[in-house]
């Protein structure tokens, strides 16, 4: 007979976890489906804005916090007056282990799917050291979230061609002579004096630099969002020789990080009978790239719907599934997505001038309208409000960019009005 189960949530990284710890602290049966132990370290750093946190009275899982934070976008540094955090990962996956204490750990991958009126059926299979996928008990829950990534297991979404991504090559370790000056974080360093003039006419790409302390530093080379995503090796090639024209040699790679994430995936069928979150709900902020924040903030809000619909004990998979999908994605988030979607795509189109011109604007606007961007926190018409603004402050140049994307995606912005 299959277990049966309040929520089966699918995925141990960020997204799983903080879902699964939601609908723990809610006094839901909950199980947690996923091919990894939940224990597994996560592979990737994760940075954050600290006043996101702060408003969450979460700033305890910081491992590093900078109050020195700057980008370049020309030969002087624009600073930015907000502190800016990295996650300390291993607590930060503690502090979510522990708020999960009575969850049923499944070990393996999400099979088949069935929805019934009353429950949703899940056959997974266990992978096997012989790497055979063999057939495990079938797990029943009254709702089932697919927490599993870009690419998830279960969720759908339309097909999309041309994806954009964003890709990073960076390392952790020490320099012959610090990348970044004692306690400071470079968010952008759009500076190509390093490259030929052949290649400052190819996408650009910046460095995210950081000062770990004790000698040890942070250095990632970044493509914003491209389709299709810039390769690794070359990722690699333009941070050594921009380390190498700055006479910086890397003495230890302490830990190497090959970041590669879509940026601009259509939204999941919200009519499906599951809820997606995280990646699988297309919820990386479209033209910033940032996740981890929003998870946080917006994981109570389906954690509580969830919860709610469950209190109907006669409620159908598809009809607690609605209820998520309405406290995920509202209509203002809809619109909002959609005006991000546009400023990606206007972004892609911009050669390294201008591109520079327009982040120079951006981040002279009130920090209250860049910061609300960046964390997705503005209304959509605050955020509406901030791009007009942005298009009055920024140079002829940006303004035309953003005037030729209008003709090349303003099917976007019309998706924004009718959300």
């Amino acid at each position: 007979m299959a277990a049966v189960f309040d929520a089966l949530v699918i995925g141990v990284g960020p997204a799983g976890l903080i879902l699964t710890a939601e609908l723990c602290d809610r006094g839901l049966q909950v199980a947690n489906l996923a091919p990894n132990s939940a224990s597994a370290p996560w592979p990737n750093t994760y940075g954050v804005w600290v006043d996101e946190l702060e408003a969450l009275g979460l700033t305890e899982l910081l491992g590093h916090h900078w109050k020195n934070s700057v980008s370049y976008f020309g030969p002087s540094p624009t600073r930015h007056p907000r502190d800016y955090g990295l996650f300390d990962k291993e607590k930060f996956q503690q502090y979510l282990l522990q708020r999960c204490q009575t969850v049923t750990w499944i070990l393996g991958k999400a099979g088949a799917i069935c929805h019934g009126d009353r429950y949703s059926t899940i056959t997974p299979t266990n992978t096997q050291a012989d790497c055979r996928d063999v057939p495990a008990s079938p797990v029943q829950a009254r709702i089932v979230i697919d927490a599993s990534g870009h690419f998830p297991a279960l969720s759908k979404r339309p097909a999309k061609a041309n994806v954009a991504y964003q890709a990073a090559y960076g390392i952790v370790g020490r320099f012959s002579q610090p990348p970044v000056e004692p306690g400071q974080f470079v968010l952008m360093d759009f500076r190509a004096d390093h490259l030929s003039a052949a290649e400052r006419q190819q996408p650009p790409t910046f460095s995210y630099e950081m000062d770990l302390g004790d000698g040890i530093h942070f250095v990632e080379e970044t493509s914003l969002a491209l389709a299709p995503a810039m390769g690794f090796d070359q990722l690699q090639g333009r941070m050594e020789k921009r380390l190498a024209a700055r006479g910086i040699e890397i003495l230890e790679a302490q830990h190497i990080e090959r970041c590669l994430f879509p940026m601009n995936l259509p939204l999941p069928d919200r009519s499906q009978s599951l809820v997606a979150f995280g990646g699988a709900s297309s919820m990386v902020h479209p033209a910033s790239g940032y996740m981890v924040g929003a998870m946080l903030r917006r994981g109570p809000e389906l954690g509580a719907a969830i919860a709610r619909a469950l209190q109907d004990p006669k409620a159908s998979p598809q009809a607690i599934a609605r209820q998520g999908w309405e406290a995920l994605w509202s209509r203002d988030r809809l619109r909002k997505h959609y005006l991000y979607l546009f400023g990606l795509n206007a972004l892609m189109g911009f050669e390294a001038a201008r591109l520079n011109n327009h982040f120079s604007t951006f981040f002279n606007l009130p920090q209250s309208h860049w910061s609300g961007f960046l964390a997705d926190t503005l209304t959509s018409q605050e955020l509406v409000g901030a791009m007009v603004q942005m298009f009055g402050q920024a140079p002829n140049d940006v303004r035309w960019g953003l005037m030729r994307s209008v003709g090349g995606h303003g099917d976007l912005l019309w998706q924004a009005v009718a959300a």
